[in-house]
């Protein structure tokens, strides 16, 4: 038996800190691109709705191959999914650091994503089975610090190097990390696995991959082109539809490659909502205020990254003690205080002025960062707690797959919600403008023209980004009533092996 599949009086703190260490510059990595793409814009010559892919790749193979996670933990020893997940992250990382053309970069990224995307699921299983519940809100707090620590460094980290080096340093410092994570891994983790009777579903897989991989597409498109693109809805109707009928045959097998069944514990499913909502509002001030700061604002990327650094750092230093108290007083408590906080600083962020100071946003954003902190971790390890062990490779293959999902939609809706408030203000200003300079007595200078559209431009654009706080603080405010249904979960005990129902009936025709 695998000994990290059981639960055992000692944790496999080596196995433990090797994958956190590969988990950890896999979040370094994406991190630090968000500040380069201004300058990979530049010196690749490309546009923003091109280079916005390395994002959205990213998180279009994280849906496709997420869902094969579950089947992979059960299926091989952690030793063998670790080492595979950090060659094709390594490899990825080589690739997109001497990229001199947008494919190859590309390419890079996305071997890169698929790395990440079985390495963060395997870790979480681990963790889940080796330790025991009460003690399990610590030991999740204590894999916070050292995760969240890594969005700490990363901006900042970013906008150093892009102001000093070539972007592709960012590449190859994370290289030789790489090699010396796979190499650790090598010779450190030695876990074995009984053989395991069980087969990879191609046919599921395809579903999976196309009902996941087409929302995220469209949803993912719909902000550059549009809602009303046949692209958009289209890929959006094809990933629904394929979806649907992946979810049905999944209830039916016996051996799913991933198990919705575990939606009938409601802890679960509560949390599971929670998480995903909490997601889509997250993605406001991820995109909403980079966008803010460095268009509206005009600060360098260095201060921009430096902005996020505080918050950051209090969100990573949260988590600890946010573990300490999920394991004494349960995740209600905390998820409807971090939740209050994240709506009411998301709703002071719809207030943006052209002269908000910089101090103002770094206090406001640390404090949101705070309330952050106190729902994503303990909600989803108080609806994992409620399944039974053999369910965990689902469940965190689950959690993971819809939380890109989520992130998916929710920068969709926003920029899409951004774009289309920025175009409408802007049609209105600039009349009221051009109605304010036909009272003028004489005509106003090119200059001054040009001038005065910059000033219309920037206006429209913080106007969209306000209305976008405003709707990102609706969507918080969904998951604050969520929160309140929140109990302390127990394990459920394992209902056995499940038998389809034309099978348990003719069982027992069998029996009488």
């Amino acid at each position: 038996m695998d000994h990290v599949q059981k639960q055992t009086k000692r944790p496999p703190y080596g196995i433990i800190a090797v994958l956190m260490v590969g988990a950890f510059i896999a979040f370094l990595n994406n991190t630090l691109l968000n500040i380069a793409l201004p300058s990979i814009m530049k010196d690749l010559k490309i546009e923003a709705s091109t280079v916005q892919w390395l994002t959205t790749g990213f998180m279009l193979v994280n849906g496709i191959l997420i869902p094969t996670t579950a089947f992979l933990i059960q299926k091989y020893t952690v030793r063998r999914i670790f080492l595979s997940a950090m060659c094709l992250f390594t490899i990825g990382t080589i690739i997109a650091g001497t990229a001199h053309v947008f494919p190859i970069l590309l390419t890079g990224r996305m071997l890169q994503a698929s790395g990440s995307a079985i390495l963060m699921p395997t870790l979480m299983n681990v963790m889940l089975v080796s330790f025991p519940v009460e003690r399990r809100g610590t030991a999740m707090g204590v894999f916070g610090l050292i995760l969240m620590s890594a969005p700490a460094i990363g901006p900042t980290l970013s906008g150093w190097i892009v102001e000093h080096y070539d972007w592709r340093m960012l590449f190859h410092f994370i290289t030789p990390i790489g090699i010396v994570v796979i190499l650790l891994g090598f010779f450190l983790i030695k876990d074995k696995k009984e053989k395991v009777n069980i087969h990879l579903d191609f046919i599921s897989l395809i579903l999976s991959s196309v009902g996941f991989g087409g929302i995220l597409y469209g949803f993912s498109s719909a902000g550059d082109k549009g809602w009303d693109s046949p692209l958009v809805y289209g890929t959006i109707a094809v990933g629904a539809i394929s979806l649907t009928i992946f979810i049905l045959t999944q209830l039916r097998k016996e051996q799913p490659l991933l198990n919705f069944r575990i939606y009938k514990y409601p802890m679960f499913a509560l949390s599971s909502a929670i998480t995903m909502v909490v997601n889509m509002a997250m993605f406001s001030g991820m995109l909403l205020l980079p966008i803010y700061v460095q268009t509206i604002r005009g600060i360098s990327p260095m201060d921009a990254g430096l902005m996020l650094l505080p918050g950051a750092i209090l969100m990573s230093l949260m988590s600890p003690l946010t573990g300490k108290l999920f394991d004494k007083y349960g995740g209600r408590i905390l998820a409807v205080i971090g939740l209050a906080i994240t709506t009411v600083t998301t709703y002071f962020f719809s207030k943006l002025e052209l002269d908000t100071s910089y101090t103002h946003l770094i206090i406001l954003y640390s404090v949101r960062m705070m309330g952050m902190s106190m729902v994503m971790m303990p909600v989803s390890t108080n609806g994992l707690n409620q399944l039974p062990a053999r369910f965990y490779p689902h469940g965190t293959a689950m959690n993971n797959t819809l939380n890109q999902v989520a992130g998916a939609i929710g920068t969709a809706l926003l920029v899409t919600i951004m774009s289309n408030h920025t175009a409408t203000r802007a049609k209105e200003i600039a009349a009221s403008a051009k109605a304010s300079m036909a009272n003028m007595t004489a005509p106003p200078t090119p200059a001054a023209v040009a001038e005065m559209k910059h000033q219309v431009m920037m206006k429209a654009m913080l106007d969209g980004i306000n209305y976008s706080f405003v709707v990102a603080t609706g969507i918080a405010a969904v998951a604050f009533v969520l929160a309140f249904f929140i109990k302390r979960a127990k394990q459920a005990k394992d209902p056995g092996d499940f038998k389809p129902a034309g099978k348990q009936v003719k069982a027992k025709l069998v029996e009488n």
